[in-house]
């Protein structure tokens, strides 16, 4: 059964997509940024119905995020798969503003995609968006955009350099193979091989609405490339009213019946070339690819299709998550800021059923921060929590947070003042704190709280309760469009790095080092209005 789908296929900050096929299988790894674990993996047997299975970066050795700057951290991973051994290649971006950037780069590997990842390699600190390619004389290739200084934060084209698998580091001359095209940018490369002819493919025009996927190819790996006669072969630079904006950084798939697909990423702007709240996404297109001839989309031209026919029966969309914390482990669609989520700050045994949060750094922090939080991954959702939190200053804090980084958040939270509970709320908008209301809300001492959160489209409303579903609301209606890229890098700051989407979370904070406990007894995740979502 053929039913059409419509994109994209990974909803909310799902972006840089890497895929490959092992048998039936499909794994698709994308970007988490200063986001712990590192690197979301989802599997699929069908291209449509996607299942978050590993975040294989869970350890520090492997990972250490701990003062990477808001944006930093996993750049663009490519997933590759060869003789038995999966294979991932990650940037772990340590720093952005100046003229250059630094960039290390490394390898892990596994045998059980789902299982133990090894101890990361070191690769290569000349860029970013690393991969590898492996040719079917057994010899492996990294490939890596080349950040050169000298330019002021313009890229240096594409580089290969031969990958030795028994030593695990590069070696021999490095080889400069693209410089790109007349879009600039370029960067994200993946190689493949087929019909004699090696195929480039990378992101181009930058990562906003200029975006785009080029495709060069060469008789020879080192080159050099000539670049496909339609290039780009997807992109909405010119098309500002297309739903799916931002479209690149492409990947390219076979079906073992011989199909080929292309995985990039998108973003849904909430008006023409506005703000995308849900961050950047990730959408799939089919492509034809005759023998020795120029991959094009399908469906003709070069916009990114609004849906693909797939055969399939199945068409599962994630519209409610619930957690009541009685299970031992967290729930693996959450993420933690920066550190590892560990016993010592974020535990599920100290109160049976409920979730203990002990209060550390600021929202503002790179470091230790308390939080726990879940994508936002559709336009109109509820997030309620209850909270039991018995604070005894006013720099002890615990609620419910819409984040996008550490100067973008509304935040809902109990505290302390004048030696009573109160419920308030803070925005950070550009580092400037706002309190919008005249004065905080006054709550019983020992009652646990209910909390929640409605974000629709551009606005976000707060509500508490102190009996189950009995809310009142919190001030108005909060602008929810500052937790977007778009607005983070304005023309103003336009070189500041905002790569990432919206977020809802729980979180502690106890600024006297005390680590008061927050016990939270379940986290709701409800799409309010799916009919906004269907295909």
């Amino acid at each position: 059964m053929t039913i059409k789908v419509k994109n994209p296929i990974l909803r909310g900050f799902n972006p840089d997509p890497s895929i490959i096929r092992v048998g039936n299988d499909y794994y698709l790894a994308t970007s988490t940024f200063e986001w712990f674990p590192g690197v979301q993996i989802h599997h699929s047997t069908d291209l449509v119905n996607w299942k978050l299975i590993a975040r294989p970066l869970n350890r520090i050795d492997q990972l250490d995020l701990l003062g990477v700057p808001d944006s930093c951290g996993v750049w663009a991973p490519c997933l590759s798969y060869d003789k038995g051994v999966f294979y991932l290649v990650y940037s772990n971006v340590k720093s952005f503003d100046g003229v250059w950037k630094d960039t290390p780069n490394y390898l892990v590997t596994t045998k059980d995609i789902a299982g133990e990842w090894s101890k990361p390699d070191f690769l290569s600190a000349t860029g970013f968006d690393g991969s590898l390619f492996h040719d079917d004389d057994g010899k492996k290739w990294y490939l890596s955009m080349l950040v050169d200084h000298r330019k002021w934060k313009t890229f240096g084209g594409i580089t290969l350099q031969e990958f030795n698998p028994e030593a695990r580091h590069l070696e021999g001359p490095v080889h400069a193979i693209f410089d790109g095209s007349v879009l600039g940018l370029t960067e994200g490369p993946h190689l493949y091989k087929k019909d004699g002819y090696y195929y480039l493919i990378t992101a181009e025009g930058g990562t906003e609405y200029g975006h785009a996927v080029s495709i060069a190819r060469s008789e020879n790996i080192v080159g050099p490339y000539e670049l496909h006669p339609q290039n780009p072969i997807i992109t909405c630079r010119n098309h500002p009213e297309h739903p799916l904006q931002k479209s690149g950084h492409g990947d390219l798939i076979q079906t073992p019946e011989g199909d080929w697909y292309c995985v990039f990423l998108v973003g849904r702007p909430l008006s023409k070339r506005g703000r995308c709240t849900l961050g950047r996404e990730t959408a799939i297109a089919a492509i034809e690819w005759p023998e020795r001839q120029w991959p094009v989309l399908k469906a003709g031209g070069n916009l990114p299709p609004l849906y693909f026919d797939a055969a399939t029966t199945q068409k599962e969309w994630q519209q409610t998550f619930f957690d009541d914390f009685d299970k031992p482990e967290l729930d693996i669609h959450f993420q933690s800021l920066r550190v590892p989520i560990g016993e010592d700050w974020c535990s599920l045994s100290e109160r049976r059923g409920y979730l203990r949060i002990r209060g550390r750094a600021s929202l503002s922090a790179f470091h230790h921060q308390s939080l726990i939080a879940h994508r936002i991954q559709h336009f109109h959702v509820e997030v309620s929590t209850k909270l039991d939190f018995s604070p005894i200053s006013f720099q002890q804090m615990a609620g419910l947070v819409f984040y996008y980084n550490t100067c973008h958040f509304h935040y809902l939270y109990v505290s302390s003042q004048n030696g009573k509970r109160i419920i308030n709320i803070i925005t950070c908008d550009k580092h400037v704190f706002i309190e919008p209301l005249e004065s905080p809300v006054y709550l019983p001492d020992t009652t646990p709280i209910f909390l929640k959160g409605v974000f629709n489209k551009d606005a976000i409303s707060f509500f508490f309760a102190t009996k189950k579903n009995q809310w009142k609301k919190v001030g108005g209606d909060l602008d929810g469009t500052i937790l977007s890229d778009d607005y983070v890098r304005d023309e103003e700051n336009r070189y500041r790095p905002a790569f990432t989407g919206s977020f809802v979370g729980l979180c502690c904070q106890d600024l006297t080092g005390g680590l008061i406990p927050a016990d939270f007894d379940f986290f709701s995740y409800t799409e309010l209005d799916p009919e906004n979502e269907k295909n």
